[in-house]
């Protein structure tokens, strides 16, 4: 696969294209001049966006740290070669989610590339997954260290044994420990605790049972005693009742002598009332003492009303003299702004036509003028002048003479007019128009004036008229009402005393009512106590206790027989959940036949966990020769064969010999730059032996830290590799492009 172009807007890439060369591809540009933007775009294209992935603290997600600066949408196209074929791949914004939208067809024909998709195509292409991908053909942002991943180590592992790349040494090491889990974690979690807690818990819940048999003995003793308790209780309590009736009695008694004293004296005001006929009831009465102070307030009010009246009537004629006018005689306020108006329209007219005969006027003067001094100027050129003989010419001399005699007929005409119109002012004694409209407005204010005065005056009348007939017929009530009881009143001063005589009657026969009412409610509640019946006879013990003790005590007893029989209620329904105790024996043999399995699991995992150990120790020993060989071969390139040896753990931590050592030297011993090269070797040897499909190498800075003659190795080396897999080296430094200066088929680019 080769990459022959890139477009992108991507970061700081807007609509930007990029075109490496088939093998090795150098491209230079300062620091922010988009090289790692380049590098991100490329595995972009190849693997998407993690649009899960989210800002951390000193670290931005891919899809807001390359968002694209204009604002536009992120998007790019990679044209490349792929089985001899080229194939476009498009990725763009779907909705919200950015490189979202994807699509690969053929260039030539825009037919889709089948099998390709979004979620397949790096892996498709790179014939690896995006773990593998950045640890070997991706060398981005000048960090060359190399970590394990589960698929690079099958894919490494393969090369040791028969090529097999389904399982991995940390896969089967996982898979193991997460049976082993499974049985048990730690103290607390995993099948063996659970089933040691269920065990624990059925030997609690037999100890629990004896318990509750022991306390369902001591509740029910405790019951039967609050029992006989209460009962003794009751019987004291009945004693007090039984006092308490012949207490009752005896008010009984009392209360019937008191009823029956009250009904005679009310029986005694009923017949007294009898001599005075029959009167109406209290609230009637009273009703008619507030009728009567009714009248004495209609009688001031209709005294006020009257005089009241009289100040308006004198209002009211003021208001009507002050609104006469001479010039509006008879006309009302509209009346008289209407015949102004009408008169003024009709001034307005009159001026208007005058002002059309004055202008006739003048231009029959103008056209007469005209006309005689055209003849003059034509006798005088044609026969010489005459002033005698044009003036017998026939027919214009004669017109003019009309026109003059119309001209002034019109000036007089409009002279006239205007006069005329002018004696409306004259009629009304004013001298302008506005003058005559605030004269019809103030008219207009009298009469207003006089009309208001008019209606308040109408308004108090018929108060006063309504107030006297209100007087007369309250009155007329107020004696036929007192005459139904005391015919011999004549006037109000009557009424007030016969009111006052039969409310004071009627007020001792409603107490009398009242208090017979009462004894006898009282008789009743007695009688509904059950005094009324024979009262107990004999002597009765003293009550050990008071009432109020005994109530107390029958309480708090009653409470403690609740609370004893709630206890006992709850420790029977707590033994019946507890279940049969041969039930729960069975569960336990049961339960501690699954433990003892459990456990033998347990030790069989922690045996073959530590088998597999064992295993990866002795492979680790010899971890892909081939690789260790490859790198080896490569690193003795890149370091003029001072290091001709490499080695590598299972997880990829690197150890390097020289000619001379006798011990392998560990990475971290090395310096920046040699620990850079050691992992460029492996990462080319990773590339050449586990990517078949021989992807394009992307090296971002990845040569910065390395010296003047191991860049001239670097380059060489890389430059052998390019005629076999795509090169593309990006760089801020000016030295690569001079050591590559004279070098045949490496493509130059300026970013």
């Amino acid at each position: 696969m080769k990459i022959k172009s890139m477009t992108a807007t991507f970061g700081k890439l807007e609509k930007a294209r990029l075109e490496p060369g088939p093998g090795l591809t150098l491209v230079h540009a300062p620091n922010e001049g988009g090289k790692s933007t380049w590098a991100a775009f490329w595995r972009a294209m190849l693997y998407g966006i993690d649009t899960r992935e989210r800002d951390k603290k000193g670290y931005l997600a891919d899809k807001n740290r390359y968002q694209p600066w204009s604002g536009a949408p992120m998007e790019g196209e990679i044209t490349l070669e792929y089985e001899k074929k080229d194939i476009t791949i498009r990725r763009g914004p779907k909705g919200n989610i950015p490189f979202g939208a994807f699509s690969a067809v053929y260039t030539k024909t825009q037919q889709p590339v089948p099998g390709l998709t979004a979620s397949n195509c790096g892996e498709l292409l790179t014939g690896a997954g995006a773990e593998v991908f950045a640890r070997s053909a991706f060398l981005g942002a000048g960090n060359l260290t190399v970590t394990t991943a589960p698929e690079l180590e099958r894919r490494i592992a393969a090369l040791v044994s028969s090529g097999e790349e389904d399982v991995s040494f940390s896969q089967a090491m996982e898979r193991l420990k997460e049976w082993k889990n499974r049985r048990q974690v730690n103290k607390s979690v995993g099948d063996i605790p659970k089933l040691e807690g269920e065990l624990a818990q059925l030997g609690q819940s037999l100890e629990q049972m004896g318990a509750v048999t022991a306390q369902i003995t001591q509740l029910e003793g405790e019951r039967a005693e609050l029992i006989r308790e209460r009962e003794r209780l009751f019987q004291q309590a009945e004693l007090h009742r039984q006092l308490a009736r012949r207490q009752v009695a005896q008010r009984y008694a009392q209360a019937e002598e008191e009823y029956r004293s009250a009904q005679e004296q009310y029986e005694r005001l009923e017949r007294e009332l009898e001599r005075f006929g029959a009167l109406p009831d209290r609230e009637r009465l009273k009703e008619a003492q507030g009728d009567l102070q009714y009248l004495k307030v209609l009688d001031e009010e209709i005294k006020q009303g009257s005089s009241a009246l009289e100040a308006a009537e004198e209002s009211a004629a003021q208001a009507e003299e002050a609104a006469k006018d001479e010039h509006f005689t008879g006309l009302n306020g509209e009346e008289a702004e209407e015949q102004v108006n009408r008169q003024i329209r009709g001034a307005e007219q009159s001026r208007a036509k005058a002002a059309a005969w004055k202008r006739g006027g003048w231009l029959a003067l103008l056209l007469a003028a005209g006309l005689l001094l055209a003849l003059q100027f034509y006798f005088k050129q044609n026969a010489g002048w005459s002033p005698a003989g044009w003036w017998f010419s026939p027919g214009l001399p004669l017109l003019a003479v009309v026109l003059f005699l119309l001209g002034g007929f019109c000036l007089l005409r409009g002279r006239k007019i205007k006069r005329d119109s002018g004696s409306i002012l004259v009629q009304y004694q004013v001298q302008s128009p506005e003058e005559l409209t605030a004269k019809v407005q103030d008219y207009q204010k009298r009469c207003q004036a006089a009309k208001k005065a008019v209606h308040e005056m109408e308004i108090i009348r018929n108060a006063v008229v309504e107030r006297r007939e209100k007087r007369d017929g309250a009155k007329m009530q107020l004696l036929d009402f007192v005459h139904s009881f005391a015919p011999e009143v004549k006037d109000l001063f009557g009424c007030s005393a016969a009111l006052s005589r039969a409310l004071n009657l009627e007020h001792d026969l409603t107490i009398a009512r009242e208090r017979a009412e009462e004894r006898r409610r009282r008789l009743e509640d007695l009688s509904a106590q059950g005094a009324g019946g024979e009262a107990t006879t004999g002597d009765l013990p003293a009550p050990e206790q008071g009432p109020e003790e005994i109530e107390r005590a029958l309480n708090h007893t009653e409470e403690q027989l609740e609370g004893v029989s709630a206890r006992l209620n709850q420790a029977q329904g707590s033994l019946r959940t507890m279940g049969d105790p041969a039930a729960q024996s069975a569960r336990r043999e049961e339960l501690e036949e699954k433990l003892a399995q459990r456990r033998l699991e347990r030790e069989a995992l922690t045996v073959a966990m530590e088998a597999l150990t064992q295993a990866s120790a002795q492979l680790q020993e010899r971890f892909s020769p081939e690789l260790n060989r490859l790198a080896g071969a490569y690193m003795a390139r890149l370091t003029g064969d001072k290091y001709q040896a490499v080695s590598l753990t299972r997880e990829l931590e690197g150890f390097v010999r020289d000619q001379e050592g006798v011990l392998p030297r560990s990475v971290l011993y090395l310096s920046r730059g040699t620990a850079d090269q050691l992992y460029l070797a492996v990462r080319l040897a990773v590339c050449r032996l586990c990517l078949p499909e021989k992807p394009p190498i992307l090296l971002d800075d990845a040569l910065a830290a390395f010296d003047d003659e191991r860049l001239t190795l670097a380059l060489e080396l890389l430059w052998e590799l390019s005629s076999e897999q795509q090169m593309l080296l990006f760089t801020c430094q000016k030295r690569e492009g001079e050591i590559l200066g004279s070098t045949p088929g490496v493509t130059k680019i300026e970013l």
